[in-house]
């Protein structure tokens, strides 16, 4: 007997969770089953397949060859039936369905307040986001573990349709007591000196960063490289070195001056949002009906944002900033 007239969805949802969770017994109570039940759904799939799909280990339960073969393809499978009854339903009217995105870590400061505004207009849409540098983010794209991504330039190396959406200011910065702030006639040759703070290999503000040296003629020397834009922004306000960041991401420490946009020629610079998809893969129509909202409405939203950072107290920025620790509570 095959098993596609053997095994059934019920199965692969079983075992797509065990594998996820690495133990039956966690697996059964988000699924709603007794561990029993569990167990006989993953007994029945071995055997529709002819092989061992689990073994178990001191700390668990793991995939065995065929488990992992069988885990990557149910996977894929399952997705696709998902997004089945997602269209079947706003076939019918019901406008539901699940947004897969994927963004580049850049965007995590502005992007939530959109992706809110949207399910809060389309409440039973779900929502699955996954935050990661550039190359990454394309990975999985291309693994159709997404369906749209958001990201500076478009991939040039596969095939997608890209849109541009909204503009991207970014600069180089460093905290006002920094050298450069004061070095008269600072240019891009003087910053390539400078022991830049810069993102890991792989990220899109890294590319970025490159192209302009590079452009110039000039080597970019990394004084240290770090996995966040979070922890460039804090190392750059301590005055350890000058960064180039999105100045979405840094309006705040700009405001209550804790970071200043570096004096020299072409500082800051535009470069834009795209959203972007794989051009041979038809849209979901939840993943349609939220480019279309992106595109006519990303820029009005990121500036509203914007707006509202603005608003926001200096005083309250820089105290937050030099806050001390509380102490912990005594324990009960």
């Amino acid at each position: 007997m095959t098993l596609a007239k053997s095994a059934n969805i019920k199965q692969l949802i079983t075992f797509q969770k065990v594998a996820r969770l690495g133990n039956v017994s966690l697996a059964a109570e988000e699924l709603f089953l007794s561990q029993s039940a569990t167990s006989i759904q993953l007994s029945n799939l071995e055997e529709a397949v002819g092989a061992k799909l689990l073994s178990r280990t001191g700390r668990g339960i793991r995939l065995t060859e065929a488990g992992e073969v069988l885990y990557t393809l149910s996977e894929r499978m399952l997705n696709v039936w998902q997004e089945v009854s997602d269209e079947m339903e706003s076939y019918l009217g019901d406008f539901t369905g699940t947004l897969r995105m994927g963004v580049v870590t850049t965007a995590e400061y502005w992007l939530p307040h959109v992706l809110v505004n949207f399910s809060n207009a389309n409440p039973k849409v779900k929502l699955k986001l996954q935050v990661a540098n550039r190359d990454e983010v394309v990975r999985y794209l291309i693994a159709d573990e997404i369906d749209l991504a958001v990201m500076g330039r478009a991939p040039p190396d596969i095939k997608v349709k890209s849109v541009s959406f909204a503009n991207n200011p970014t600069a180089f910065l460093a905290a006002p007591s920094h050298v450069l702030m004061h070095t008269p006639g600072l240019n891009l040759e003087m910053l390539a000196h400078s022991h830049m703070l810069v993102r890991e290999k792989g990220s899109g503000a890294r590319a970025s960063l490159e192209r302009i040296f590079k452009a110039a003629g000039l080597k970019l020397l990394a004084g240290a490289e770090l996995s966040s834009n979070e922890s460039i922004k804090q190392l750059c306000i301590a005055g350890l070195g000058p960064a180039y960041l999105s100045l979405q991401s840094c309006l705040l420490e700009i405001r209550a001056g804790l970071l200043s946009v570096l004096p020299m020629a072409n500082n800051p610079m535009n470069r834009r949002w795209n959203v972007v998809h794989l051009e041979h893969k038809p849209l979901s129509h939840v993943a349609s009906v939220f480019m279309d909202h992106l595109i006519r409405h990303g820029q009005t939203e990121i500036e509203r944002q914007l707006d509202l950072m603005s608003k926001i107290p200096v005083e309250s920025v820089a105290a937050w900033h030099n806050q001390p620790e509380e102490p912990d509570a005594p324990l009960a």
